[in-house]
């Protein structure tokens, strides 16, 4: 088939809302549990003890109030069908210009992040195999997933969700089971409620050991803001996302809180291999021949999963930077299914520098590491952009804020601790050698692509002044 017959050039092809209540909650649950949480917990954990746990509770209380504004922000105006939007709208057209584009590299590098997961959940059959094979085959798996529609990529999505909802409850359930028996691991230590502060207390590596375990930590949250994205293709954003986004605290202190818990539990955290999953460990240590098998395979879906979310965001977001001018037309056209061909498959080709970053790299961790921190950095600047629209929004527009059904809690208050927050983060990743790299490459990117937006600044504020949707926000700066 032609890339004539299999993309329209015309203007009444449009993303669809085929994506119900059921697939919303589920992405939602999925962006929440990350590839940071079923590989990197191993290191938090190691670099944290169980003070680890309050790193979790701290950072999603924080996000929840961003998820908060956020949603205040989407349900405002249903003109707003993806971040960079919100910035165009409130900010100006060079802020949406730069939020698009950083939140485009923000998935494309966590999707590499995945693709080093992928590769070491692999190794664990196969120690020997090549990074390129798992990576190649990957990538050719998600775009052949995305290609279909957007309801296909609504079920794939859920049932990967469900796997890692099921995976985590029982790991959960099953480290209760271990503690109830007091089972023992080969090093001779028994699991008990009392390994939580019995090796060196809750605060086992001082307060530098704590704030290390923001590194990693912070990475499993990306991706949270994933629901958000789907507004422009969600049947009923007016109920769905609420109440996907009030669901957050619940899933924190469950897939997080209970799941680390259970896991240091049974394992002292001073025992924990930072290189390899804790979970596949600890389900290794219940006798069963093939349980840690089976959580590799859960755990490898759970990055598939990432990347899946991933790919999906990145061309959403690729796509309509192109119906803006904010990136080549091609990437604007639609298949036949309704789905940014051109935009996923330029996506899905950038996943393959994962096999650069494998050929270069000490370790699977200190690959991971690396692109966590650049993941998370950049994440924090298009959550840091929302967030200071919101607070533009409460200036500018107070009657919209007044009308709200789903108002921020506290409002600026809100808002301004979220900013606290983030910049607490910086000074955190530029501490530590491992992530300062990582968080040096991603302010080189943010450098880059803010000079550019200022560059055509002039052009892009007249391309949002003749765009009839956008041309009030324009005149108000």
């Amino acid at each position: 088939m032609s890339d004539q017959e299999t993309l329209d050039p015309t203007p009444e092809r449009s993303l669809k809302r085929n994506l119900t209540n059921r697939h919303v909650q589920l992405i939602a649950i999925g962006g929440a549990i990350g590839t940071g949480l079923f590989m990197g917990s191993g290191k938090t954990i190691a670099t944290s003890g169980p003070s680890v746990l309050l790193v979790y509770v701290i950072i999603g209380a924080v996000l929840f109030l961003f998820m908060r504004t956020m949603g205040e922000l989407l349900l405002s105006d249903e003109r707003y069908t993806t971040f960079a939007d919100i910035a165009r709208d409130l900010i100006g057209p060079w802020a949406g210009f730069v939020t698009g584009w950083t939140y485009w590299m923000c998935w494309v590098v966590t999707g590499v992040a995945d693709m080093v997961a992928i590769t070491g959940y692999v190794r664990f059959w196969w120690p020997n195999t090549p990074a390129w094979i798992p990576i190649i085959a990957m990538t050719i798996l998600l775009f052949s997933l995305n290609a279909m529609t957007v309801k296909a990529f609504g079920e794939t999505e859920f049932w990967f969700a469900l796997v890692k909802i099921i995976a985590i409850l029982a790991l959960v359930a099953v480290g209760i089971a271990m503690v109830a028996l007091g089972t023992v691991d080969d090093q001779g230590s028994a699991a008990a409620v009392a390994n939580l502060w019995s090796r060196g207390g809750f605060f086992p590596t001082g307060f530098t050991g704590f704030l290390g375990g923001f590194q990693i930590a912070l990475f499993a949250f990306v991706g949270i803001e994933l629901v958000g994205t789907t507004v422009a293709e969600t049947a009923d954003p007016e109920k769905t996302l609420p109440k996907a986004i009030n669901s957050i605290p619940v899933r924190i202190m469950l897939f997080y809180v209970a799941a680390l818990a259970a896991i240091m539990m049974v394992t002292p955290w001073d025992q924990v291999d930072p290189e390899r999953s804790p979970f596949v460990t600890m389900f290794s240590m219940t006798g069963l021949g093939a349980a840690a098998t089976i959580v590799n395979l859960v755990v490898l879906t759970s990055a598939a999963s990432s990347a899946n979310s991933g790919i999906y965001s990145t061309s959403r977001m690729l796509f309509g930077l192109a119906k803006r001018g904010d990136a080549p037309k091609i990437f604007s056209r639609l298949s036949k299914r309704h789905v940014p061909r051109n935009a996923l498959f330029l996506s899905c080709v950038l996943l393959l520098s994962a096999i650069i970053l494998m050929a270069s790299g000490d370790s699977i961790s200190a690959a991971f590491t690396l692109v966590t921190s650049m993941s998370a950095t950049l994440f924090m600047g298009v959550w840091v952009v929302i967030v200071v629209s919101y607070l533009l929004f409460l200036k500018r527009r107070p009657e919209l804020h007044e009308a709200s059904t789903f108002t921020a809690p506290g409002g600026a208050l809100a808002a301004w601790t979220v900013l606290v927050f983030m910049a607490a983060m910086l000074v955190v990743l530029a501490l530590f050698p491992d992530t300062r790299a990582g968080l040096l490459t991603s302010l080189i990117w943010i450098v880059f692509i803010v000079a550019a937006a200022l560059v055509h600044r002039h052009r892009m504020l007249a391309r949002a002044e003749a765009d009839p949707r956008f041309a009030k926000g324009a005149r108000e700066r």
